[in-house]
């Protein structure tokens, strides 16, 4: 067991894969010689060369379709786009290619591609570089999506994604970075795509993903001083959703709370809500809850900012409200 930080999580598990598996590489903008923006990629330039971590021009598209060229040719290609962001620019390649040809050559060709991407409301990088653009993808069938919260997941998912013969987008958030957890790299991982309870509570369920599992728990110790206890569902998949992990909790509290920090029109909050509403409609004491981002463009002022997505006293008065259903709300 040892202490490490998301990023270093990250580098250890790419390290690992790469020392077990030749036809794992890396590309990306300055994932060599820079060792990639947040420090994911750094030291494997130096041991394991440029063959196999290769800095590519500012060009999403083109080394985005490298990564699926090489796939389909039994390499096992991990692209790092710099920020999701900059993912809308590899569109083509992650959607009409990545996605469909496993499915449009009958399984023939295999895609074990993975596609790294920072992303999230970070400290005032402004609105073109704050997006959370994951309920863009789940709408391309074909492709699965992983977030990790912890650095133990971190370093879990990311091994578990290489080794998938499947395009896998790993969102990583990127005030996750330098946070610290402990990671035991003996301990068995559970399914890729599997939720864990963060915490367990009576009172009401929580279900986040990705950096909003923190403001849950953070909003959990809160509660639990005025006698409430919230359960928290960390997803860690976005797609596929390990639905039965949410039923049963909602199932033991009979409230659910969703938390996410993209966007609520449109987002993953209302996929959650609608699929998680028709499962659990019987078991429900009261609506579930729907706690997002604002529907506005990310403000670069740090007060407004911080305003635009949920935060603890958010999380707070939104569980407080659940458990009150005669309050209007």
């Amino acid at each position: 067991m040892t202490t490490m930080r998301y990023w270093q999580a990250l580098n250890r598990a790419l390290d690992a894969e790469m020392a077990e598996d030749d036809a794992v590489l890396l590309l990306g903008e300055d994932v060599g010689l820079y060792g990639g923006t947040y420090r994911v990629s750094e030291g494997l330039l130096a041991k394991y060369g440029e063959w196999r971590v290769r800095d590519t021009p500012i060009s999403e598209n083109s080394f985005t379709g490298l990564g699926v060229g090489a796939a389909m040719l039994g390499l096992r290609p991990v692209v790092e786009i710099m920020t999701i962001n900059f993912a809308l620019l590899a569109m083509d390649a992650i959607v009409n290619m990545a996605a469909k040809i496993p499915f449009m050559s009958g399984g023939q060709f295999p895609m074990p591609l993975t596609v790294r991407m920072p992303g999230g409301v970070a400290r005032q990088l402004g609105a073109q570089h704050s997006q959370r653009l994951e309920a863009m993808f789940l709408g391309v069938p074909g492709l699965r999506i992983v977030v990790p919260a912890t650095p133990q997941d971190a370093y879990w998912q990311l091994r578990q994604a290489i080794r998938s013969d499947d395009p896998i987008l790993v969102l990583e958030h990127e005030l996750l970075y330098f946070t610290e957890g402990e990671v035991d790299e003996n301990l068995p991982a559970p399914p890729l795509h599997q939720a864990i309870c963060r915490r367990a509570g009576t009172d009401l369920t929580c279900i986040s993903y990705s950096r909003m599992v923190s403001v849950a728990e953070a909003a959990a110790e809160q509660l639990a001083k005025d006698g409430i206890a919230m359960e928290i569902i960390d997803l860690r998949s976005l797609n596929p959703v390990d639905w039965d992990r949410c039923m049963h909790s909602v199932e033991k509290t009979h409230r659910a709370l969703i938390l996410a920090e993209d966007p609520r029109f449109g987002g993953v909050s209302g996929e959650l809500t609608a699929t998680l509403q028709e499962r659990c409609f019987y078991w429900l004491d009261a609506p579930i809850g729907r706690l997002a981002g604002l529907d506005i463009p990310t403000p670069f002022n740090g007060a407004l900012e911080a305003a635009s997505i949920p935060r603890v006293a958010d999380v707070v008065t939104a569980a407080k409200a659940l458990l009150s259903p005669d309050k209007e709300r």
